[in-house]
């Protein structure tokens, strides 16, 4: 019964006219009221006559007072419009439902005699009558749609069971989930994406999960290692330093790399481990992996090592890997010394999780040509920002993803899948004109130093 009283309102045939009949069921009743205030101490004092009344309404000051009374019915609408929109949007959500299931025949009809005024003489006239319509719910919840269709195992069970591009692009909702029950099938969406868009200072990091949007997370701690795709102008770069500046709040420890010396590479100024030579690049990654290996070795051995235990469990911090520009870095590099890189980050994307040990990685398209041995496979968290290609978004999501993508011109706009294979919409945290990435990194790496030098003297 509980889960009966949580599917929400039913979509009814006649629900194809809802926005119409809500309009008339409200304004209406507003219209009358205001026009009656005008008269009402003339209904009150005279006697119910109809020459009498017809008489005082198409008098002039009835015909004014009518005036008065749609222009105050239309003041009232555009406010409801204005401060009641979202409620406007559930009415158009599930007019759409009903045509949907209209429009596409997914309903069955019976012939039925048409009723005559005398009930007992047949008509003679037949007219169809809707047997069978679905069941679907409509429900809005903390921001998320939640859409429930009844599973009857009849002709239309393929077709409503596949209703992902459809509610996406019809109900303008990005899809969060889909889950299959015992009776129906829930489509989960996010109602207003870009109203989920959190601000940098709201990035958080912590219990091995990082807040990137008000419904979005990477749980790098379960879904480690994240692929970033995306071109130029896309907010590729500003989305990496929101991570770093989000991470050094924490106890991580961070390794960039920026093979192009462009913004990334700024970063040595202010932090240490910041490299964009070839040969440093190369002894980073030699560095990250041999610190992998040595940890996971050291874990058993501590006392409190428990099988099947992250490093979190024993108190110990991640090590993130942020490799910008990862494609230009493998051309520059001879192909030997980019067989060995390639070895090295498939080690760490298959161990690293447990000993906390994380790739953060970024180009403008994943070819596999560059992620080869099944590596790109094993980036649970990814993220394409800007314009890209359907072939970059088949290499990102994979080739055989059932999505469709639209563009619009909003900086640090993209597509995100979380790691349950499902892609939504995403934006990536505002930053402020007035925000100096190079300041607040030195000061959090300031702070971070003067921690380490009082902890001796503790």
């Amino acid at each position: 019964m509980h889960l009966f009283r949580q599917r929400g309102k039913r979509i009814r045939p006649h629900d194809a006219s809802l926005l119409m009949q809500f309009c008339l069921s409200r304004m209406g009743v507003v219209w009358l009221l205001s026009f009656l205030v005008f008269h009402f101490p003339f209904l009150l004092t005279h006697e119910w006559q109809l020459s009498t009344f017809q008489q005082h309404f198409i008098s002039t000051y009835g015909l004014v007072t009518f005036s008065i009374s749609l222009v105050l019915t239309g003041a009232c609408a555009y406010l409801y419009c204005r401060y009641r929109y979202d409620k406007i949007r559930q009415v158009l959500h599930r007019q759409k439902l009903a045509k949907m299931i209209l429009e596409n025949g997914w309903y069955e009809t019976k012939q039925v005699q048409s009723i005559n005024f005398f009930e007992d003489i047949s008509s003679g006239k037949s007219k169809d009558k809707i047997s069978y319509f679905p069941k679907i719910y409509y429900r809005l919840e903390a921001g998320l749609l939640y859409i429930q269709v009844g599973i009857t195992l009849g002709k239309y069970q393929e077709q409503l069971l596949t209703l992902e591009k459809k509610l996406e692009s019809g109900l303008y909702c990005e899809l969060v989930s889909k889950e299959l029950h015992e009776s129906f099938v829930e489509y989960v969406l996010l109602y207003d994406t870009i109203a989920n868009r959190i601000s940098i200072e709201e990035v958080i990091a912590q219990n091995g999960k990082l807040k990137l949007m008000e419904s979005v997370y990477w749980e790098y701690d379960k879904l480690p290692h994240m692929l970033i795709a995306g071109g130029t102008g896309g907010g590729k770069t500003y989305f990496i330093l929101t991570l770093i500046e989000a991470l050094l709040r924490t106890d991580a420890v961070l390794y960039v790399l920026d093979p192009k010396n462009a913004d990334l590479a700024d970063l040595a100024t202010v932090m240490p481990d910041v490299y964009y030579k070839k040969e440093d690049m190369l002894a980073c990654i030699d560095q990250f992996y041999n610190n992998m290996v040595a940890r996971s070795e050291e874990m058993k051995q501590m006392p409190n090592y428990k099988t099947g235990e992250n490093y979190a469990y024993l108190g110990l911090a991640p090590h993130f890997l942020i490799f910008d520009e990862y494609v230009s870095f493998i051309e520059m590099i001879g192909s030997k010394e980019s067989i060995a890189v390639l070895s090295k980050l498939k080690q760490i994307v298959m161990l690293g999780r447990q000993a906390g040990f994380f790739l953060i990685l970024a180009c403008q398209r994943p070819d596999a040509k560059y992620l080869g041995d099944g590596i790109r496979d094993q980036f649970n968290f990814r993220v394409g920002l800007g314009r890209m290609s359907e072939l970059g978004y088949g290499m990102l999501f994979g080739a055989d993803v059932q999505k469709q993508f639209f563009l619009k011109q909003i900086k640090g706009r993209g597509y995100v899948d979380k790691g349950d294979s499902v892609i939504s919409e995403f934006y990536t945290p505002l930053v402020p004109k007035e925000h100096d990435f190079l300041q607040t990194i030195a000061s959090l790496v300031h702070s971070r130093q003067e921690t380490k030098q009082t902890v001796p003297e503790e």
